[in-house]
């Protein structure tokens, strides 16, 4: 025989009846103690972690009844299965209301005592697994207060600005928000201190590249489908909208999703209604979108690449990040955290940086901006050889750097954009996937933007 491991206490008058039972749980996992009368009981459960008090109504001079009552309030986390010969329905209600998890009613076969064993074991692992979910999350949200103080690295008022921005929007849950920004400034990072500050935190954040996604399975990704609606649909899916229900659908690079997606996501947007593809059923969902651009959003509305009406619903709250180079009181913090994260990392502690390394960097104009630095003190720290981080360490790009104040600069955007897609192309052999990270934005994105601009894939093109 083999039953649930538990510490119980058998507390009856009988003591025949408390050694039959006590010699049945012996063969078990069972930890079993005797007690026959109140005072017996009061001290086993006094010298024990009880799991479970096995007690009858009727003890010499005393109600069990009453002995319930004291061990609920003094034992909260302990059960109690009331037993007795005499037992009538009153009793078993008032049991039952004093916080017995079971009765019994003597003589009872001794597999009814170990379902109603097992039963109470069940409750109680229950008990367990919820009070240790509750301290996880509890943990988990201590951890995700301290992982938004650590994405958040700056000092200037400007990013102090969007900081307070970012928790106003977390304010108001139900406000979409767009953030604009040049690629690399951090705008999922905001994106994610919104959502983990606002009360959707405990549900999903669903990072979504608006223009990675290939237009065959725009729909399918966003709405779901029904199983054999289309080929490959082997198994009914949810789309993002339904995975976000009660949390947050970021999308990135909303200036690149496909026009013919756009009024769908608007309708699901003000509607918090969708239906899955192949299927009729509406099926309602709570959800709240951040979206994020490196655009002028209003000129692909202009060049009518934009809906006007998807913009207004999604621009409720405007955030914008200023680039790195705007706020250079901003580049010391966030060398200094990047170095302690790689440093720690690749293993290699006690590593200073020479005060020169950040009198070059505040010369430069970042075009990458903080995702450059991070990558800048990434490949710095793998090639440092000595305890020293100098300027020989950092990449820095010569006609990115600053060594004049009244340096000739072009704001053309098109013409800007063209030539850092060029550069990217050059310094990674053409390889467009590598240009594309290096770039920060996805694979399908520089492939289009190649056709816009008629830029050269090959050293001998363009």
């Amino acid at each position: 025989m083999r039953l649930i491991s538990n510490k119980i206490l058998i507390l009856d008058d009988e003591k025949q009846f408390t050694e039959e039972l006590s010699g049945f749980f012996q063969n078990s996992d069972i930890e079993s103690y005797e007690a026959n009368t109140e005072k017996e009981g009061r001290k086993v459960l006094a010298a024990h972690d009880i799991d479970l008090l096995i007690l009858d109504v009727r003890l010499p001079g005393v109600n069990g009844l009453d002995i319930l009552k004291e061990v609920k309030v003094q034992y909260p986390q302990m059960e109690v299965v009331i037993i007795s010969a005499h037992g009538d329905m009153d009793t078993v209600i008032k049991a039952m209301r004093l916080g017995a998890f079971d009765y019994l009613r003597k003589p009872f076969r001794y597999i009814d005592i170990q379902i109603a064993i097992e039963r109470t074991h069940k409750y109680l692992q229950m008990q367990r697994k919820l009070k240790h979910m509750e301290e996880r999350n509890s943990l988990i949200s201590k951890n995700l207060r301290e992982k938004i103080d650590r994405q958040f690295i700056g000092v200037s008022p400007q990013i102090l600005e969007v900081f307070e921005q970012a928790i106003t929007a977390a304010n108001y849950p139900e406000a979409n928000v767009l953030i604009t920004g040049e690629s690399g400034t951090g705008k999922e990072n905001i994106a994610r201190i919104i959502h983990y500050s606002s009360s959707r935190k405990d549900h999903v954040f669903c990072a979504v590249n608006s223009s990675a996604i290939t237009e065959t399975l725009l729909e399918s990704e966003f709405f779901g489908h029904k199983k054999g609606s289309f080929t490959g649909a082997v198994a009914d899916k949810m789309g993002f909208f339904e995975v976000c229900n009660q949390g947050t659908l970021f999308l990135d690079e909303i200036a690149d999703m496909p026009l013919n997606l756009q009024a769908k996501i608007l309708r699901a947007t003000e509607e918090k209604v969708v239906t899955r593809v192949g299927d009729t059923n509406q099926i309602r969902t709570d959800f709240r979108i951040i979206s994020a651009t490196n655009h002028d959003i209003t000129k692909g509305v202009e060049k009518k690449k934009f809906r006007l009406d998807l913009l207004h619903r999604l621009n409720t709250l405007h955030i914008h990040i200023p680039p790195l180079r705007e706020r250079p009181q901003d580049i010391k913090p966030l060398l200094i955290h990047f170095v302690d994260f790689f440093t720690t990392k690749f293993k290699k502690p006690n590593l200073r940086i020479a005060k020169e390394v950040f009198d070059v960097l505040l010369k430069y104009d970042f075009p990458g901006n903080v995702r450059e630095l991070r990558n800048m003190a990434e490949r710095a720290i793998i090639l440092c050889k000595s305890n020293t981080l100098g300027v020989a360490d950092f990449l820095i790009k010569p006609e990115h750097a600053n060594t004049s104040g009244n340096q000739s600069e072009s704001f053309d955007l098109k013409m800007n954009e063209r030539c850092l897609i060029q550069k990217a192309l050059a310094m990674n052999k053409y390889n467009q996937q590598a240009a594309a990270d290096a770039l920060g934005i996805h694979r399908d994105a520089l492939s289009r933007k190649i056709k816009k601009y008629n830029v050269g894939v090959t050293k001998n093109e363009d």
